[in-house]
């Protein structure tokens, strides 16, 4: 459905990011990555309270690959 926008301000997009406005059909990503963190890597905000006792991060993958990307230049 079309929209009607107002001002649009970028500061940067990142170098595999994708920044759209309006319809779209299919947008794919030009790379991949993966990452492993523990409990807790990933908070933000003001006056955090975490409490992990135990943390453990499984990075074992048997996949040869996860996400193929075939891209068309």
């Amino acid at each position: 459905m079309p929209a009607i926008v107002g001002a649009v301000k970028v500061i940067s997009v990142g170098n595999s990011g994708v920044f759209n406005i309006g319809d779209v059909l299919n947008i794919s990503p030009s790379s991949t990555a993966k990452t492993f963190a523990g409990a807790g890597s990933f908070n933000t905000g003001d006056y955090l309270k975490v409490r992990n006792n135990y943390s453990s991060t499984n990075t074992y993958d048997k996949d040869f690959a996860d996400s193929n990307i075939n891209a068309i230049i």
